[in-house]
């Protein structure tokens, strides 16, 4: 259906931005494992080795065409491919032994992916510019050193370019449109649920790009307090979120009742116009029980947004009023990770035949 729908593809920028994704959650991948994973318009080969070395290759051998994901073995830091046992050296993707072959030739490689596992994911850096130097992810040391354990998450499939979703922490307007209405009322037609009335979410948001010298970070401050009858407010807290480059948000949530929650969302283009996005949540142990009605809660809200990026289009000048200020901001910032290199958006269609 999404070849039929009016997606404004003229005002589309490019689908893949630069910048680091998480193509894999590191619980997804033990030692000695294989995955196959699609997204960015490449298909990759990721496996950790017995050491918890974590390598990503292009999937496709050079022999003859197979995919290394399906079936790939791993042997010491390399892949072998299970069609032909052609093995692949992890650290530069070079071929390094051929079973049936007393020669192996000096440019058979596949290319190999800057790859970091961090705060329990695994990136790669992508860049249109191949030379281009990638900025550091920033470590949540609460994280790392396991004072906040992992407690839920959630995952979403988002029909819209991955420009929209950033974008929506800089919507100061939509916060009262859509997201005031109590979650027990749902993501869908909330306000016709019968807890519509039941509370009131009330937020205070701003949005900055980064003063400091990391130009690839912007920053949202919340608010957040649900009053259920007039002047009562609970789960009162202050949000803090790092929008790290066009995909990676770390939300650090501080509140007097729970104490400090960790929420970090990636956005992974499966496709051009499908975003996968999924949100982690940490926190203390002891809090477990109340952090399913966080993940709960969350998940709903999310779904409100989803309900207008599944069926809007990208407008890439949009009529704005001076309250509309932070959106223009935020499209400058953003910019950023775009080149004039980049594939383009009727490059894709081209090629999907749409």
């Amino acid at each position: 259906m999404r070849r039929f729908r009016k997606i404004g593809a003229s005002d589309l920028p490019p689908p893949f931005p630069n910048g680091w994704y998480c193509i894999l959650e590191s619980s997804a991948l033990g030692p000695g494992e294989v995955q196959s994973v699609s997204c960015l318009g490449e298909q990759f080969v990721v496996y950790r080795t017995k050491s918890h070395e974590v390598y990503v290759l292009d999937a496709y051998c050079p022999h003859m065409g197979v995919n290394m994901g399906i079936g790939g073995r791993v042997v010491g830091d390399n892949i072998e491919c299970p069609f032909h046992q052609w093995s692949f050296r992890g650290s530069d993707g070079k071929c390094v032994n051929i079973p049936y072959s007393s020669c192996v030739p000096d440019n058979s490689r596949v290319r190999k992916w800057m790859t970091k596992e961090v705060n329990d994911n695994i990136f790669i850096w992508y860049h249109s510019e191949e030379h281009n130097i990638p900025w550091e992810l920033p470590v949540v040391e609460e994280i790392e050193n396991k004072e906040l354990v992992f407690l839920g998450r959630n995952e979403f499939y988002v029909n819209c370019h991955i420009q929209e979703i950033p974008e929506n922490g800089a919507d100061m307007a939509h916060f009262a449109a859509i997201h005031n209405v109590n979650f027990l009322a749902g993501g869908i037609n909330a306000n016709k649920s019968n807890f519509a009335k039941t509370g009131t979410h009330h937020w205070k948001a701003t949005w900055t790009s980064s003063k400091s010298t990391a130009k690839h970070i912007a920053l949202i401050s919340l608010t957040h307090s649900l009053e259920l009858i007039p002047k009562v407010h609970i789960f009162e807290m202050d949000v803090i979120g790092h929008q790290i480059g066009p995909s990676y948000v770390q939300l650090h949530l501080k509140s007097k009742t729970f104490g400090n929650i960790e929420i970090l969302q990636t956005v992974t283009p499966i496709e051009p116009l499908v975003q996968k996005v999924v949100h982690r949540f940490y926190a203390r142990r002891k809090i477990a029980p109340i952090m399913k009605l966080f993940v709960c809660a969350e998940s709903i809200m999310f779904e409100r947004d989803m309900v207008m990026w599944n069926h809007k289009i990208f407008r890439n000048k949009p009529h704005l009023v001076k309250e509309d200020s932070s959106i223009k901001a935020f499209r400058n910032w953003y910019s950023q990770f775009y080149s004039e290199n980049s594939k383009t958006f009727i490059d894709v269609r081209n090629n999907l035949g749409w």
